[in-house]
């Protein structure tokens, strides 16, 4: 397994979509056949295509920082934290999965918006 070279694909990925371009997303690190787990995003490259480009127009000003990335065998880890227009914060875990030619193929997610009090000092992310 190519981890280096996967954990450096999961997060280019993610950001060129995140960052409102899927289709470029879509082309250069997914294989054609591509299994979504997340419930808001319909299967296949064109529903995750369809959910980026109306993000975009939504919510322009979000912004991504990837806090870890870890990679094991055929799966990427990916902790980030994100704010939303109105300083909505949240933190996701995202995980996908590599094909042996080194291309996303499936994706898990967990979505966690951050409260404004906490039990504890620590953060999130």
């Amino acid at each position: 397994m190519k981890l280096e070279e996967n954990k450096k694909n999961a997060k280019a990925f993610y950001k060129t979509a995140y960052l409102g371009n899927p289709k470029k997303a879509i082309e250069l690190y997914i294989r054609e056949e591509y299994i979504q787990h997340n419930p808001d995003v319909k299967d296949g490259t064109q529903g995750f295509i369809e959910y980026f480009e109306r993000m975009q127009i939504e919510y322009p000003e979000k912004s991504i920082e990837f806090v870890r990335c870890i990679a094991e065998g055929d799966i990427v880890a990916l902790h980030t934290h994100q704010i939303w227009p109105g300083n909505d914060e949240y933190v996701t875990m995202d995980f996908f999965r590599f094909d042996e030619n080194g291309k996303i193929c499936e994706h898990w997610d967990a979505i966690q918006q951050i409260p404004e009090n906490s039990a504890n000092p620590n953060k999130m992310y």
